[in-house]
């Protein structure tokens, strides 16, 4: 079966073989019943036609009876059965000819019946009309003239030709019905179990590809995962690395506001004060640049991180898309499968083996839907992860950027810091007024730095809840593939 064909194309184009089997066998099993029945319609016709011979010589023995009785006796009574077995007799006859119609060697042996019946019919009537009008001295002499009784054993002999012929016709449609139900009987075991095979063969097929596909799924969804999990890692770091440095800018700032005040309380060591400032506000200035550093970085992790979670929500999806064809099929071949154990039901013996094997398929197509559902659980749980990982790094992004600006207006503070400090140093009557000055811009960068840590320790926390969410993504990615695997090993 090809690789690149769709799902639905894959299960259509398996599907065909087991149709065309099942059409097969539907075909030959039409027409070796047709033949069954045919057969058995011939057998039907053959009894009667045995039955309506017995009826007839029953007749003829009642007739006989009767006539032989009146004639002894000379009692009216005995004619009761002779009258109803003249009646019966060509009735008798009529339905012999119309049940063997097709029959050509019957209808010649019926043609030679008919004289040697009326030549005992008439007989028997001449016998009972002696009896009457000449006694019964004259009626038996006519009886015993032996023509009744030669009449009476053509008609046997005519009759045992026929019954001998409906007999041997009799054995070799009962030979041919064994037949035929032998081979229909052989046509729908070899059938079923072909039929048995394909669906097998093609059920496991159609698995196997669908899993491959969904382990693949699964993964590249596990790499993502680890790829992010190792971005929440280095974001964490940064962020431990952000909250040291501004813990130490915010010591430098003290110390510098400190350093301010003496300033203001000792202009006569305003020179040095101020050559000290500059040299922290140097080293400041440094230090901003590496937060910054440091902070530009952690921007750029955070956008990675954005884009592999974006990439992994399509991932995601996709594999919901492959879970809702499943769960169509595996709902496609429940139906086929209560359809053919309906049809099964209704052919009865001969469809009993269909019909476990159709309910095989339906408790297969069960355990697919189940397995579907498991997975698709897993994915909207894995989908959430990934949603709130989503929001969490964007947050991180926006305080990240938050920090850039604050750094930026630090660095600006610095400078002016810097330009205060050389200021002081050439003109010492403006000492007081700079270092007012200062104390103020020292006061507004001990200020921003405050919001920096506090930031940073906000950016160390998303860190944290990125990275834990960053380990359960990989955890459910390796859930999935476990389950995935275990009906492939199965």
């Amino acid at each position: 079966m090809k690789t690149n064909w769709t799902i639905p194309q894959q299960i259509v184009a398996s599907l065909f073989f087991p149709l065309v089997v099942l059409i097969l066998l539907g075909v030959v099993s039409v027409h070796k019943t047709a033949s069954l029945l045919e057969i058995s319609q011939e057998l039907k016709q053959t009894y009667r036609v045995l039955t309506e011979l017995d009826e007839l010589h029953a007749h003829f023995l009642d007739a006989e009876t009767g006539q032989r009785g009146f004639i002894i006796t000379g009692d009216d009574a005995f004619l009761e059965p002779y009258e109803i077995a003249l009646h019966s007799i060509d009735a008798d006859y009529e339905e012999l000819r119309r049940l063997t119609e097709g029959n050509l060697g019957a209808q010649e042996r019926l043609d030679r019946l008919r004289p040697l019946m009326r030549e005992k019919l008439e007989e028997m009537r001449l016998s009972v009309e002696q009896r009457r009008r000449e006694g019964a001295e004259a009626a038996a002499a006519t009886v015993a003239s032996g023509r009744g009784r030669r009449a009476m054993d053509d008609i046997r002999a005519v009759a045992g030709e026929l019954r001998a012929e409906e007999m041997r016709a009799l054995a070799a449609r009962e030979q041919e019905a064994a037949a035929s139900e032998q081979r229909l009987l052989v046509t729908l075991t070899a059938g079923s179990a072909l039929t048995v095979l394909v669906v097998a063969a093609v059920g496991f097929l159609i698995i196997r590809g669908i899993n491959r596909r969904i382990h693949s799924a699964t993964r590249r969804i596990e790499s993502s995962a680890t790829e992010l999990q190792a971005a929440a890692t280095q974001q964490a770091q940064g962020s431990k690395e952000q909250a040291t440095t501004s813990t130490e800018v915010s010591a430098t700032m003290r110390e510098l506001l400190s350093t301010s005040h003496q300033i203001a309380e000792s202009t006569q060591r305003v020179t040095q004060i101020a050559a000290d400032t500059a040299a922290a506000a140097r080293a400041g200035d440094e230090t901003v640049k590496r937060a910054r550093e440091g902070i530009d970085g952690v921007q750029r992790q955070v956008e990675q991180i954005v884009l592999h979670m974006l990439d992994f929500g399509k991932k995601s999806q996709e594999i919901g898309g492959i879970l809702q064809i499943i769960n169509e099929l595996a709902e496609q071949t429940n139906i086929l499968a209560i359809n053919a154990t309906i049809e099964a039901a209704g052919a009865g013996d001969a469809g009993r083996r269909f019909g476990v094997v159709a309910d095989e398929i339906r408790k297969l197509a069960d355990r697919v839907g189940g397995s579907t559902k498991e997975i698709r659980a897993l994915i909207e749980e894995i989908r959430a992860a990934a949603n709130t990982t989503v929001i969490a790094t964007e947050s991180g992004s926006k305080a990240v950027d938050a920090s850039a600006r604050q750094f930026g207006e630090v660095a600006t503070s610095f400078r002016q810091i810097s330009e205060l400090v050389s200021s002081t140093a050439e003109a010492s009557r403006e000492i007081e007024l700079s270092t007012k000055q200062q104390a103020t811009a020292v006061e507004q960068v001990n200020a921003a730095l405050l919001d920096v840590a506090r930031t940073a320790r906000e950016t160390e926390a998303s860190s944290s809840v990125t990275l834990k969410t960053s380990s359960e993504l990989a955890t459910l990615s390796k859930d999935l593939v476990r389950l995935i695997q275990r009906p492939a090993g199965a």
